[in-house]
């Protein structure tokens, strides 16, 4: 993913959750980014999540899985993005954030390297009925406050952002370009005036990327057609 000071990039999380590819211009009329400056620590870094470190295959993802929720072989769903040919493990898992609801949690393996590159976090009515707005508003403030808390390098940060289908809630990087985005999706509604439009959310979405820059997966040489 680019630095944000012009587009917003959209991410979609979901059993087929795709590495972030695609753009969407951010509305002017609405609320710019922010910026926040944390200290920098040069021993912050996004290493993947909980036990499961990029780089790691998916025998080690597995492992990690079952040792960080406990688990059975039969709760990894094994699936595939068609268009990107990664490899997908995919969990539910309740409480993920307390109180926020089941979150679906999503470990996408490069196309090339077949080791994992990005995790994929998501809270939705469609994964547990008990999740409302108020509820995704409810878990986007606990995680926004912890993520400016943290070492982010203060430069790549960016808050606010209305993109055509939510806000990006956050987005930074570590000093080794590894990236962290959190989006609110939903539709925008409300009077002709832009300002006046009001979001109501269906989905929270957490992304953790090893390399959002050039993310491994499948791509048609230059030229090919």
């Amino acid at each position: 993913m680019p630095g944000l000071p012009a587009v917003a990039m959209m991410l979609v999380v979901s059993v087929a959750t795709p590495v972030i590819a695609a753009t969407a211009t951010a509305v002017s009329s609405m609320p710019a980014a922010t910026d926040t400056a944390p200290a920098v620590s040069t021993q912050f870094t996004v290493d993947g999540f909980r036990s499961a470190k990029f780089g790691m295959t998916q025998d080690k993802v597995r492992a990690a899985i079952k040792a960080d929720f406990n688990l059975s072989s039969e709760a990894i769903v094994a699936g595939t993005n068609a268009a990107e040919r990664t490899q997908l493990l995919t969990i539910t898992v309740p409480d993920l954030l307390p109180g926020g609801g089941k979150a679906q949690v999503s470990y996408v393996f490069g196309y090339s390297s077949k080791a994992l590159i990005q995790v994929g976090i998501s809270w939705s009515a469609a994964i547990d009925p008990t999740v409302d707005a108020a509820k995704l508003y409810a878990d986007s403030d606990v995680l926004v406050a912890h993520f400016t808390s943290e070492g982010y390098v203060p430069a790549t940060i960016r808050t606010g952002v209305v993109v055509d289908n939510g806000i990006l809630l956050f987005r930074g990087e570590d000093s080794q370009g590894h990236t962290t985005i959190l989006l609110m999706q939903g539709q925008f509604s409300g009077g002709a005036d832009s300002t006046q439009k009001v979001l109501k959310p269906t989905n929270l979405a957490l992304l953790y990327a090893a390399d959002s820059k050039s993310p491994d997966i499948f791509k048609l040489d230059p030229g090919t057609f």
